[in-house]
């Protein structure tokens, strides 16, 4: 949970230059399987595309002002984007600039922060103006 506290600091800080999307994949840690033990809410493992939709609307909860959406019961996303359990992507104009590593180990949020710290300074210098101590 910390993660996703920080996460929504980021989204909230950079909420006027991009949109942000949370897609919920299968539970990290199910109530029926590998558990945790600060686990805020007890997720059984899901055992239908309902019971995921269920998880992610108390996602939904936790971070408020992001679009949640979840993987289908095959874990398509999953496994396009290699996120289990979590990480963190910057997507502009259908391409991919920016790819987190695999969580929880290498999920960094201050990485997430540079790059967007980058892109506002992009478009400063592309506009011909100038941040103070750039």
């Amino acid at each position: 949970m910390t993660r996703l506290k920080a996460f929504q600091q980021v989204i909230k800080q950079y909420a006027d230059i991009a949109d942000s999307l949370l897609v919920y994949i299968e539970e990290a840690h199910p109530s029926d399987g590998w558990v945790s033990s600060d686990a805020p809410y007890q997720i059984p493992k899901h055992r239908c595309l309902e019971d995921r939709l269920k998880a992610a609307k108390l996602m939904n909860q936790e971070v408020p002002g992001c679009l949640i959406v979840a993987d289908s019961m095959d874990n398509s996303s999953n496994a396009a984007y290699g996120a289990y359990f979590d990480r963190l992507y910057i997507l502009q104009e259908g391409k991919i600039v920016y790819q987190g590593g695999r969580g929880p180990e290498r999920y960094r949020i201050s990485e997430l922060k540079n790059c967007y710290l980058h892109s506002v300074v992009l478009s400063y210098c592309c506009e011909g103006r100038f941040l103070k101590g750039f």
